[in-house]
């Protein structure tokens, strides 16, 4: 009897540290790192700093959260300057809100001035209202020059009138020596008419040489043509220089395509003696084939 609880003893002894040790150790591995705790606190403060959807203010230190406060309202400041709903007018001080007022009333001044953002012309003092009356008859009438749709012709005074319908005929003339569409040549007097004439002609000289699309061949002096004629020679013989699939090798001369095939028997014949290109040894002269190495496949 006096053994068997001399080895219960014993198993005892051995259990009970083993089980705490245990215990100890499922305690550690609840528990965050110092240094972890201090990354996901300095995470949790920039997100607030930014804004973002992950900032938890019960957690951040009292510095912080004195630091936020700044922030925010440095934030509410920017949103009430550029008018956005956030804005909350109540946290403002008695200076910025006064700054504001300022900025507000600059904004919808140079709004009415400029007719392109919305503005309050309610908000305007009388030389305000007036410099925005001069503004907008201003624009309409440059509008009105430029024959753009958001001219109205009636705001325009007689002599304004006049210097509109001037633009209007300058700018035709300009369409039709341009070959625009806009053109109407019905407005044209016989001067503008010889001019666009001209113009018209020299752009069909220049699509020709060039070899655009636009071309009438007709409308050629004999000289034109004949220039024109040099000019698509000497770009076919380009092409076929180079390759180019444009290239029309029937309308070369005997000395051109003879250059040409002399050309590429050279090019045919480095390629074969360097293995690089493409070579065609049936182009070759014996000689020729003697020097360039047999690079048919060795059997096996």
């Amino acid at each position: 009897m006096n053994r068997l609880l001399g080895i219960l003893t014993v198993l005892l002894a051995l259990t009970v540290p083993s089980l705490a040790q245990d215990a100890g150790a499922g305690q550690r591995s609840d528990q965050v790192p110092v240094s972890g705790q201090a990354s996901l606190a300095a995470d949790n403060f920039s997100a607030c700093q930014h804004g973002w959807a992950g900032c938890d203010r019960s957690k951040l230190a009292q510095s912080e959260s004195a630091e936020m406060a700044v922030i925010d309202h440095q934030r509410n400041v920017s949103n009430c300057r550029e008018g956005l709903k956030s804005c909350d007018r109540t946290k403002l001080g008695d200076a910025e809100r006064t700054a504001l007022a300022v900025a507000d009333h600059e904004n919808n001044v140079s709004a009415c001035n400029d007719g392109i953002r919305s503005c309050d012309h309610s908000q305007l003092s009388p030389p305000e209202a007036r410099e925005a009356a001069i503004a907008a008859h201003l624009r309409d009438l440059n509008d009105c020059k430029e024959g753009s749709g958001a001219c109205d012709s009636s705001t325009l005074t007689p002599s304004e009138a006049g210097d509109v319908r001037t633009a209007q005929q300058l700018r035709n003339v300009s369409d039709c020596r341009d070959g625009m569409g806009l053109c109407d040549s019905s407005k044209l007097t016989p001067s503008e008419a010889k001019d666009v004439e001209f113009a018209e002609h020299q752009r069909n000289v220049t699509n020709c040489r060039n070899g655009w699309n636009d071309c009438n061949h007709s409308n050629l002096t004999a000289l034109e043509a004949r220039e024109v004629e040099a000019a698509e020679h000497n770009r076919n013989l380009s092409d076929c220089k180079a390759g180019r699939e444009t290239c029309e090798y029937s309308k070369l001369t005997g000395t051109e395509a003879g250059a040409l095939a002399n050309a590429e028997h050279v090019r045919n014949y480095r390629a074969c003696l360097k293995g690089f290109g493409y070579c065609d040894r049936s182009q070759l002269t014996p000689s020729e084939s003697k020097a360039v190495p047999d690079t048919s496949p060795v059997p096996r």
